[in-house]
């Protein structure tokens, strides 16, 4: 066989092999689910809303469909993490949930707020949530840092400070790839099964029924 075609046929395998294992990396494979019953409050600004994708494309629906649970979409396009203070009391008493995710900041990030001041907004609605017993997950949100998108360091301040899990790869990655979001700061349909995947997987290894504090 010709050195060209072993090389051809190198690179095939390499194509495949990268393909594959990408994939099964970012997929839930639905082995662990939730208890029947469990309602999950997806709270955030316009990433968790869905912002110019159907309304079946944004994580809360995607999610929900992964783990066949109720996903309420609790997204509010704009938001601050002052504005989502406000808001978030009002939708705890509502709907009573058994699960959090907190996906906001990037707003704040944008106007160039100080980290201290979106720290401490996270870390009410962190503290406010665990004192009804709710299980927190949190998403870290990148912002802009040579030229790449990385997370604030912030959100790993309060994953470990609060104790509760992190989701911090998943919107860096697709922030940092164009094919995977619709303008500069928000996924498309592809980014967010990506997103939803992640939280998906980090969910149901963390959360316990019996959770408390």
């Amino acid at each position: 066989m010709s050195i060209i075609k072993l090389a051809f046929l190198a690179v095939i395998a390499i194509f495949v092999f990268n393909y594959f294992n990408s994939s099964d990396d970012s997929n839930y494979d639905g082995t662990l689910s939730l208890p029947i019953n469990t309602k999950i409050l997806a709270f955030g600004d316009s990433i968790t809303y869905g912002y110019r994708v159907d309304s079946d494309k944004n994580y809360p629906s995607i999610l929900s469909n992964l783990l066949q649970s109720e996903v309420i979409n609790a997204g509010k396009n704009g938001e601050t993490t002052k504005e989502g203070l406000e808001r978030l009391p009002g939708l705890l008493k509502k709907y009573k949930p058994q699960i959090l995710i907190i996906c906001e900041g990037g707003n704040d990030l944008l106007r160039s707020k100080k980290f201290s001041e979106i720290e401490e907004n996270l870390a009410k609605m962190i503290k406010m949530a665990q004192k009804q017993k709710i299980f927190v997950v949190l998403v870290g949100v990148p912002y802009l840092e040579y030229l790449r998108y990385s997370t604030a360091s912030f959100y790993y301040d309060l994953a470990k400070k609060y104790n509760v899990p992190l989701e911090s790869d998943a919107l860096a990655q697709i922030l940092n790839d164009n094919s995977l979001k619709v303008d500069e700061v928000h996924p498309n349909a592809k980014g967010y099964k990506i997103l939803s995947n992640a939280l998906a997987n980090i969910i149901t290894t963390n959360y316990v029924p019996s959770y408390s504090f």
